[in-house]
């Protein structure tokens, strides 16, 4: 015997076919979505990869057009009177303004005449002068050689140089090379606007030109290497993106990417390009957004008339008013107990807020420790030599201790202001600042534990000033630092050693590189609080604010690992106006 609940067969007869035909409509959509994803997918792949096939050979033929527009300058140069006689007669006071006017009408990245001896004696870049190029590639074979020598050189900041060069000779006299640097970095540049990666590789497979600057000077397989997304929210959200399952030719941080190669006739050079599936997937999903919409409006529709019969029922759940009305007041109840545990939690937000003040307080008085160290110890230095010269009547040398103990207390005064820098910018005017004399006050004020630790220290500085803009105190405050890490990484090595080299280009580059065992984790390295020192030699804010002092002064910070071993730590500002520069170099 059925009950009232109980729905009657013709009842149960049009729940049966509702549910079949909602089950029809889900099938149809699924399969709509999958074969408009599957046609869309091939379509628009092929137009994708279509234009970046387009795009490689644009590029390659850019490449080479520039390669060959630039060969042909060093055999006209080679044959230019003027520089033939500037070499005869070793006189070469128009030779530079000669090559500045060539270069603008070639079109070269720079030019530069080199003597027998490979010394640069006219060049279009006026600090090249005098520099000596004698083991460089494209200066020995150009000597050995008769025709037009290409010559790919590794920089020592990174990346390579491209150069033509061809031995001047008078009669059967060989006088001197002259070098055209041919500027393909200009490709890179402008490739990374437009395309997602492109490498060009020379015959061995080294990557020479890319628009990843990391990629230069490895091989294709050591640049792709896929990196696994972190965590578990990530990987979702890569096979998401991924579901159209197309076939990736490799793989790009994690990323799949189509990949097309086309071969540069010149040198066994050869040209890829790597380009995502994202343009691809925006389009077609938008496709199937749209298709999905008008299923969902299908099925909503159909759950609307669905509704509109669960209507008449409604009136079976009055009787659960009074059910409701009790669960809303056990509700309120609930909700007066959470805002109480609200206000407990408020609470103790506020606590806790004071205890990370206080802890930050504690932070801030050891980096004043740690900063005022050295400062502190040159003084103590100071003050022995002075008693002792006191005895000896020696009173002028004596008044000059004190006054080096007074620059100390002024420059402890100034650290401590630029301390406040790690939270602010300064605002103090900037001012030109020779770098060697900079340099110099720093080795002073270091002295004590250079003398202390028997470092053996090798400084290479121009011979003209390196000047820059910028705040004295605060470019002393980034060498000390990086001296003093240098010095503190060699703790463990018999026989200590710290390189300095200062060198002025387009930017005014310190390099400060030390034998000790180098750097563990480059990553985190410029991060506040981080350091691989002992507790109590140092909280890590060193790094970070001398980072944010060269950032603030217009310049980077950057560090790496030598190749002999070792930690390299280069100081890069940008050098005093052209005009500076170019009376410096006359």
């Amino acid at each position: 015997m059925e009950t009232a609940t109980d729905p009657d067969p013709q009842t149960r007869a049009i729940n049966w076919r509702v549910r079949v035909a909602l089950a029809g409509l889900l099938l149809l959509a699924v399969a709509v979505v999958s074969v408009t994803n599957k046609l869309l997918t091939d379509r628009f792949t092929e137009s994708t990869r279509n234009r970046a096939e387009l795009r490689l050979a644009l590029y390659s033929g850019n490449l080479l057009s520039e390669l060959r527009q630039n060969a042909i300058v060093p055999q006209l140069l080679a044959r230019d009177a003027e520089l033939i006689g500037a070499l005869n007669s070793a006189d070469y006071t128009a030779s530079t303004r000669r090559l500045i006017s060539f270069v603008e009408e070639i079109g070269a990245a720079s030019l530069m005449l080199l003597d027998i001896d490979g010394r640069t004696v006219a060049a279009t870049d006026r600090n090249r002068l005098g520099s000596s190029h004698r083991p460089e590639a494209y200066f020995v074979d150009a000597i050995r050689a008769s025709a037009t020598i290409f010559t790919v050189a590794e920089r020592e900041t990174g990346g390579y140089g491209f150069f033509y060069s061809r031995r001047v000779q008078s009669g059967s006299d060989v006088l001197g090379v002259i070098v055209v640097e041919v500027d393909l970095q200009k490709f890179g540049r402008a490739w990374a606007g437009i395309s997602d990666a492109v490498i060009v590789t020379d015959s061995t497979g080294t990557i020479i030109l890319t628009t990843e600057p990391r990629w230069q000077g490895r091989t294709e397989e050591e640049a792709l290497v896929r990196q696994t997304p972190a965590n578990a929210i990530q990987r979702a959200i890569q096979a998401t993106a991924d579901w159209t399952q197309l076939p990736p030719d490799a793989y790009l941080q994690g990323e799949a990417v189509m990949r097309l190669e086309t071969r540069i006739p010149f040198r066994g050079w050869r040209m890829a390009s790597f380009t995502t599936y994202a343009s691809v997937r925006e389009r077609v999903n938008g496709v199937l957004a749209l298709e999905i919409m008008g299923f969902a409006i299908l099925l909503a529709l159909s759950f609307y008339a669905l509704s509109r019969r669960t209507a008449l029922r409604m009136a079976l759940f009055q009787r659960e008013s009074a059910e409701l009305r009790t669960l809303n007041v056990a509700l309120q109840r609930e909700i007066a107990e959470r805002k109480r545990v609200q206000e407990t939690l408020a609470v103790a937000e506020q606590t806790l807020e004071q205890s990370s003040k206080l802890a930050a307080l504690g932070e801030m008085s050891a980096a004043v420790s740690h900063e005022l160290n050295q400062p502190l110890a040159a003084m103590k230095t100071y003050l022995a030599g002075a008693r002792l010269l006191l005895r000896r009547n020696r009173q002028e040398e004596a008044l000059s201790s004190f006054g080096r103990i007074d620059d100390l207390i002024e420059r402890m005064g100034g650290i401590t202001r630029q301390l406040k820098s790690y939270a602010r910018k300064g605002q103090e005017a900037f001012s030109p600042v020779d770098m060697g004399d900079a340099l110099a006050s720093a080795l002073s004020m270091m002295e004590p534990q250079l003398r202390q630790r028997h470092v053996q220290i090798s400084r290479i500085v121009p011979d003209t000033p390196v000047r820059v803009m910028g705040d004295r105190l605060r470019i002393e405050q980034v060498m000390v630092n990086l001296l003093r890490n240098a010095i503190d990484a060699t703790k463990s090595e018999q026989n200590p050693k710290v390189d300095i080299l200062l060198s002025a280009g387009e930017t005014a580059t310190l390099t400060v590189r030390d034998n000790g065992p180098g750097i563990e984790d480059l990553d985190q390295l410029f991060e506040p609080f981080y350091t691989t020192k002992q507790a109590g030699d140092g909280v890590g804010l060193g790094l970070a604010i001398s980072s944010g002092i060269v950032n603030d002064l217009g310049g980077r910070l950057t560090a790496r690992n030598g190749q002999a071993g070792g930690a390299v730590f280069e100081m890069q500002l940008p050098i005093l106006g052209s005009d500076h520069s170019t009376q410096a170099a006359e």
